[in-house]
């Protein structure tokens, strides 16, 4: 035996990386790597940025328009409950902004985002490498409402933290004088708003759901957000309408304002438990249709 051959024989051996065999990493830590991957794809996206500056801004110009308004001499149109109360404590521009950012500027956002979650991939070309590596559609899919759910407190936040930060700066800030009379202090106040907060960022749950279903029935990522967005826009339309008095309350969009009842004393849940379960519902019929589309789907193309 040459010396160059007993040298690598007495070489210590060095294991060889393991082959891809198709079997799927255990299920949490799968799900935590692609969830993690779809929080670093939504959010590093310019558009993703965007949305979320202009849902910042919003809160400032309701600000500066309310501010302006009451430091003018001439006579004003009082305006909703939620805006007259700004005037009185800062605190109250995050209602105000939440009031005013529901029914277009946060779902149009989270449609935009939930829609091209699949259809964006498909088109790019990126889900089909996905789909190969052992990641499994079902987990895949879950990831991706996930985080949609993330981009929801996201885009909830930006309105909340902004409006807070801008009521400060404008108003005086104090007790609170809720829309039933009864006045609390700050720190119950500010309490209160994190509720708010949280319930209405639960409350695009179910369009979450809807965009996801749109997403995966089209390899358009722009077809998924317009049609996502349009449905949106339709509801709320019908939503407006006393003539459809028998559908309303099943639309999800008809007790997205019931938050209000929580700024009462005491609280009254009745319209946030039927808004929350409007959209459980929702999020049950839209995530299996989405489920059965998704996994049956040839991506292959």
């Amino acid at each position: 035996m040459s010396q160059a051959e007993t040298a690598q024989a007495d070489a210590p051996k060095i294991a060889a990386p393991p082959i891809a065999t198709g079997r799927r990493p255990p299920s949490a830590s799968g799900f935590l790597a692609l969830f993690r991957n779809e929080l670093h794809l939504t959010f590093r996206r310019l558009r993703t940025k965007v949305l979320l500056g202009i849902l910042a801004v919003l809160p400032v110009l309701i600000g500066v328009v309310v501010k302006l308004n009451t430091d003018s001499p001439h006579e004003g149109g009082g305006g909703p409950s939620f805006i007259a109360q700004t005037t009185q404590n800062g605190l109250f521009l995050v209602f105000t902004a939440l009031a005013v950012a529901l029914p277009v500027f946060l779902p149009m956002t989270v449609g935009v985002v939930a829609g091209d979650s699949v259809a964006g991939e498909a088109a790019t070309g990126t889900l089909r490498y996905l789909l190969v590596a052992p990641a499994g559609r079902t987990r895949l899919l879950a990831a991706k409402f996930t985080a949609g759910l993330v981009f929801c407190l996201a885009a909830t936040a930006a309105v909340a933290v902004a409006a807070l930060a801008t009521g400060a700066a404008l108003f005086p800030l104090g007790e609170v004088t809720l829309i039933s009379g009864d006045t609390i202090g700050l720190a119950d106040a500010l309490l209160r708003a994190v509720l708010v907060a949280a319930v209405v960022a639960v409350s695009l749950a179910g369009l979450v759901a809807i965009g996801l279903f749109v997403s995966t029935l089209t390899g358009s990522g722009i077809a998924a957000m317009a049609a996502t967005v349009g449905l949106v826009i339709t509801v709320q339309i019908l939503d407006a309408f006393p003539q459809l008095d028998a559908i309303r309350p099943f639309l999800f969009t008809h007790y997205w304002l019931s938050f209000a009842d929580l700024l009462r004393a005491p609280m009254y849940w009745d319209g946030v438990w039927k808004d929350l379960g409007l959209q459980a519902v929702y999020v049950a019929v839209f995530g299996s249709a989405a489920w059965s589309r998704f996994t049956s789907r040839d991506i292959s193309a």
